[in-house]
């Protein structure tokens, strides 16, 4: 790690809009995710994992469209299958770190309980933040796409405003030790993913849409 003048550059690098970008950005834009695509082997069999497991149901695709495939439909998403022999070939370990797609759930017994009836094969982990618990389960559809179910609602989503910064230490000292005093303010936020603030709340203590605290360990 850098001295504090390369992470503050770093941090800045992250969170300053790029002037290639149109003055308005991506914030404007009314999107919203439509699908899902898949190349699959057999698309009788996907479809057959997707509306026993996941419950999704089959919905009419373009007449126009020349070659095998389904398209399905729940949870506001839709899922687009085709069949080919291009699909990708099943892995026999299942990865949380792979891509994956995920749905939340509030009640992952209920999961868990779907899973082993129709002989699905999964994994779990568990996250824990600020007092919070996410647990997580992944498994495989019949091509070894991967998809996770969560309780992820249980863990807030926060602006990066609103998580304090933890410089690393090094050999027990601060690495902005010429920095004066506790704390300094940094105009600008880190990329450190879901998180709560140090008093435990989403956003306490945290004012200002890129006020961040440096804080000693």
């Amino acid at each position: 790690m850098g001295n504090i003048g390369e992470i503050q550059e770093e941090i800045e690098r992250w969170v300053s809009p790029s002037p290639a970008l149109p003055s308005t950005g991506t914030a404007s834009m009314p999107l919203s995710l439509n699908h899902l695509s898949f190349l699959c082997k057999s698309v009788a069999e996907s479809v057959k994992f997707y509306y026993d497991v996941l419950g999704f149901v089959l919905i009419k695709r373009p007449s126009s469209f020349k070659f095998e495939g389904a398209w399905l439909f729940n949870y506001g998403i839709s899922i687009h299958l085709l069949e080919s022999d291009r699909a990708p070939t099943k892995k026999s370990k299942i990865n949380p770190k792979d891509n994956h797609i995920s749905f939340q759930c509030p009640d992952m017994n209920l999961v868990i309980k779907k899973l082993e009836e129709k002989g699905v094969e999964y994994v779990t982990a568990v996250v824990e933040e600020g007092g919070v618990t996410v647990d997580q389960l992944f498994f495989h559809d019949p091509d070894g796409y991967m998809v996770e179910i969560c309780n992820c609602q249980n863990l807030p989503v926060l602006p990066l405003s609103a998580c304090p910064i933890k410089l690393p230490t090094t050999n027990g000292k601060m690495a902005s030790s010429e920095i004066n005093g506790r704390e300094a303010q940094l105009g600008a936020a880190m990329l450190c993913g879901s998180c709560l603030c140090d008093d435990g709340q989403p956003g306490g203590g945290h004012d200002g849409y890129f006020n961040m605290r440096i804080q000693e360990e």
